[in-house]
């Protein structure tokens, strides 16, 4: 059963799909405070309970001990330390002597301090007093998940090519170069379906353009690289470059279609071009504006996209980099103690998504300035939102791959998400995992990690472990940061090691595309913590290395440098089976602990009694699989 509780004039964010009736805070069930501009609230946790939910946030699967916010940030530092990653998914489950699930619609600002600053208690601080807040009763947690998935609407469903390997850099900087990885994978005998093209393809980095210097008579290239079985997946960013004579730009300055100051004048940061505008794609005109020049690029034979740096982040902003010049101007000369030259430079470094910044902007809203830090969280929503509402206008629903940097509940249902901006750190292959069924209690379930890690140098060890968990994630694309060591998988010594990985990925697309469907369809979960399943069980309720996937099988990824394989528990008797290219091994297991080992081109997967896992053959492309094999 739902609730929903509502105070002030709340923002509809558009996160919920099914009509509520609201009560006042009177009948509310948590003890609340409400001042002139904060509400919060809090309950007890007795000491077994686990809390999951937030979504793509740091840390573990369950929740407790930590004190996590709500509020799209652009931190390529995803360590233990941060509370906030590029997402606001507001939504938490208690499961325990009681399970609740509650969904904050609230735009802004939320501090979840759960069992933080006392371990039996979670207190919830929303910087503002107009929202909406949800609470869901169920017998079983997976019950709660699935009312409130079916309160928000079903999740986005990509063609079925979006479920083949993906190869991605910044930067294929031109036509030679994605050549080269094509014919470099094709040789090796690895499966591709596509290939990413990050900012060095644009014309001096504008949205919908083409360097025509680095991509001569793109349209043909991009049907060429079509008939390959290639599909070329373009970034897209949430800055308009001001540049006179830039159509994008001058309509939308003509139109009034980018944010404000508070003086009317155009809000302006600098990002990759340099100074832009950002468009207010909080309305609904300018929405269905910037989403049709989506066509730009359609029109040439593209099918897929990615959004990009739309928390918004902003390296700087035009005000705040004149003052910080300014500065350093009047201490030309001067000698600069310990404090002075600190305070110089945090002044420096503090240019970046600057919370200044943020609260000089406006949005037009139904006809009303709202400041931004009162909608932050939606702004990269809706610039996916603009793009999703125009590819189901043109071309119907699942027929372009969409996904997007920073979202808030409600974008699941026109794009998926991947996690952002991680690091080849070993530490990141959990925490991918960990991600993967918060994201999915959320209606996230095309996601995925930047597998091998983005920023920092990898190793081929480190990769291919990362890719035997990506074998399972919807969303499986290598992608790694300028100045880093190359890490496609023909790069590195014994490459048929990838082949054999990345051969698994397109023996199991048929199964994995019929099971992220059926939770399409079911506002179920592909992935679920060991804990929802064996909920009496003590070892799987503490169990964060394993995810059950799907009503069949369960997966454990090895983890760590080094390692010939790991420790495994088995909440009940399993069929641990290794996969490698076409190869299959199969061992019967009782339920319990195992040492099992997994080579670095196996991935282990472990099946429950009476389930089984359909396979096809392997196949260069999505295109070329016979799906009737795995389905027969």
């Amino acid at each position: 059963m739902i609730k929903k509780y509502t105070c002030g004039t709340p923002i509809n964010t558009e996160a919920v799909i099914k009509t509520f009736q609201s009560e006042g805070l009177g009948s509310f069930p948590f003890e609340h405070t409400l001042t002139e501009d904060k509400f919060s609230f809090t309950f007890t946790m007795e000491p077994d309970d686990i809390v999951y939910g937030l979504g793509e946030a740091p840390r573990g699967i369950n929740k407790r001990g930590w004190v996590y916010e709500s509020y799209c940030s652009d931190d390529p530092f995803h360590t233990e330390t941060k509370s906030s990653l590029y997402a606001a998914h507001n939504f938490i489950l208690l499961a325990g002597g009681k399970n609740i699930g509650v969904f904050v619609d609230f735009p802004a600002r939320v501090r979840w301090d759960i069992g933080y600053t006392r371990q039996d208690t979670c207190v919830v601080t929303l910087d503002g007093t107009d929202f909406d807040i949800y609470v869901i009763t169920g017998e079983k947690p997976l019950d709660i998940i699935r009312e409130f998935r079916a309160a928000i609407g079903k999740s986005y469903v990509p063609p079925k090519w979006a479920f083949g390997y993906q190869q991605s850099r910044w930067s294929y900087h031109n036509a030679e170069a994605v050549d080269s990885v094509i014919e470099n994978y094709d040789k090796a005998g690895i499966p591709l379906d596509c290939v990413y093209l990050d900012i060095d393809y644009m014309d001096s980095y504008k949205d919908f353009t083409i360097n025509d210097a680095a991509f001569p008579d793109f349209a043909s290239y991009v049907e060429g690289k079509r008939e390959q079985g290639i599909h070329l997946i373009p970034i897209i960013d949430a800055g308009v470059k001001k540049e006179d004579g830039y159509g994008v730009y001058e309509e939308g300055k003509a139109k009034g279609y980018f944010c404000k100051k508070a003086d009317g004048s155009n809000f302006e940061a600098g990002v990759w071009p340099g100074v832009c505008a950002f468009p207010d794609f909080l309305d609904p005109e300018v929405r269905r504006w910037f989403g049709e020049k989506y066509k730009t690029l359609t029109d040439m034979g593209i099918d897929g996209f990615w959004n990009d740096m739309n928390e918004p982040a902003l390296f700087y902003s035009v005000d705040g980099i004149e003052k910080a010049l300014d500065k350093a101007a009047a201490l030309k000369g001067e000698n600069l103690d310990l404090s002075r030259f600190f305070n110089l430079k945090d002044t420096f470094m503090g240019l970046s998504n600057s919370q200044e910044d943020y609260s000089s902007i406006y949005h037009n809203i139904g006809g009303e300035q709202v400041n931004h830090q009162r909608v932050h969280n939606l702004y990269g929503a809706n610039m996916t939102k603009a793009a999703g509402e125009y590819f189901e206008r043109e071309f119907g629903k699942g027929k372009i791959l969409m996904f997007s940097r920073a979202s808030y509940i409600g974008a699941h249902r026109s794009s998926g998400i991947w996690f952002g901006d991680n690091h080849s750190w070993w530490s990141h292959i959990l925490l991918n995992l960990k991600m993967l069924p918060s994201a999915n209690m959320c209606g996230f379930l095309y996601c995925g990690a930047d597998l091998g890690g983005f920023n920092e140098n990898a190793t081929r060890d480190l990769v291919l472990r990362f890719l035997a968990l990506g074998v399972f994630t919807p969303l499986m694309r290598n992608h790694s940061a300028l100045g880093t060591r190359d890490q496609e998988g023909y790069r590195f010594e014994r490459p048929e090691d990838f082949r054999d990985v990345i051969q698994v990925r397109y023996r199991l697309i048929p199964y994995l595309y019929d099971t992220f469907v059926k939770a399409s369809e079911t506002d179920g979960m592909i992935f679920r913590p060991l804990s929802l399943d064996y909920p009496d069980d003590p070892v799987a309720r503490e169990c964060e290395t394993q995810l059950m996937l799907g009503d069949e099988c369960m997966i454990a990824p090895v983890y760590e440098q080094n390692a010939s394989g790991r420790t495994v528990y088995l909440p009940e008797d399993m069929t641990f089976v290794k996969l490698s290219g076409e190869r299959v091994e199969k061992q019967e297991l009782k339920k319990g602990l195992h040492y099992v080992k997994v080579a670095l081109n196996e991935v282990p997967l472990f099946i429950k009694k009476g389930k089984k896992i359909p396979l096809c053959k392997p196949a260069m492309r999505t295109r070329d699989l016979k799906w009737e094999e795995a389905r027969g």
